[in-house]
């Protein structure tokens, strides 16, 4: 129950009373409601930028999840090892892929079943993952500038993992049929909406274009609601965004069809080493799911 007050008709109080305990009620725990979860699961990509340390990603995994979990959806904890692709040379990378893929381990010992995703640009990276880390990571990602690099999908796809291939910013829709030329039936390949390029600095997103994917490829069509916000160079030394258009995107791409989201997050956004302005206070993530759930379910 939420009561706002303000000026009345009668020119004094007005008072608001909303009362909607269906909306409260449906957001328990499946399992306390004596229900099954809902026959459109949502798949939830998100965590940080770049993992920064054990205990922050940890936060935020344990957080994510739980939103995630009570509405019936699945969950999937990504941060990146090296962000190989930043704006400016003295840019932050990361903590390196030794040190992530431990406290990743960490992680899923600390927290029983955990989803693990992470992005990989070269081909000697997946490979020492599979050498090493082979239970951590069940979700290989491949970067959007890197989206046609062939070799490099087909080495991840090799693993028998699920493959997550971002859309590149350069692309149309229908050449993600080029993408897919590169897979077997069979692969569990999903492709990424991150936005367009439309001038300097700046993307946008055509749900039309969302539409096109969903209805001629058979594969799940994520959209990255953080990214697509990103201002790309931005700043000069590193990309700005506006993370305020966020939840709003959420609910656009929850209305044409899109089940499967990701979502950069983050404690303090404002001083992450990387993408900032355009990434989600951890604070902020739970309204963003329900916000896509309840539009998923019209």
């Amino acid at each position: 129950m939420a009561v706002s007050s303000g000026s009345s008709f009668l020119g004094e109080t007005k008072r608001k009373i909303e009362v909607d305990l269906f909306k409260n009620f449906k957001y328990l725990p499946w399992a306390l409601r004596g229900t099954n979860p809902p026959p459109w699961p949502i798949r939830i990509i998100a965590g940080p930028c770049q993992h920064e340390s054990f205990v922050d990603s940890l936060e935020i995994a344990e957080k994510c999840k739980e939103i995630v979990e009570d509405v019936g959806g699945n969950y999937i904890f990504k941060a990146s090892f090296d962000k190989a692709n930043r704006s400016h040379g003295d840019s932050k990378r990361g903590v390196g892929i030794d040190k992530t893929l431990e406290d990743f381990a960490k992680m899923k010992d600390h927290m029983g079943h955990l989803q693990i995703l992470t992005d990989v640009h070269e081909q000697w990276q997946i490979d020492l993952i599979e050498r090493q880390w082979h239970d951590v990571i069940d979700v290989y990602q491949i970067p959007a500038f890197l989206c046609r690099q062939t070799d490099l999908i087909q080495t991840a796809i090799a693993t028998g993992k699920s493959v997550n291939i971002k859309k590149g910013q350069f692309m149309a829709p229908w050449d993600v049929d080029g993408i897919l030329s590169k897979v077997t039936p069979g692969d569990d390949v999903w492709i990424t909406e991150r936005g367009t390029t439309h001038g300097y600095n700046n993307l946008v997103v055509d749900f039309t274009g969302i539409l096109y994917m969903l209805d001629n490829f058979d594969c799940d069509i994520v959209f990255d609601a953080t990214h697509s916000v990103q201002k790309p160079g931005g700043l000069g030394r590193s990309s700005g965004g506006n993370r305020e258009y966020v939840p709003r995107m959420c609910k656009a791409a929850a209305a044409v069809g899109v089940r499967n989201f990701f979502l950069e997050v983050h404690e303090d956004p404002d001083n992450a080493p990387s993408d900032g302005p355009n990434m989600v206070k951890l604070e902020d993530f739970q309204k963003i799911i329900d916000d896509i759930v309840n539009i998923s379910e019209i």
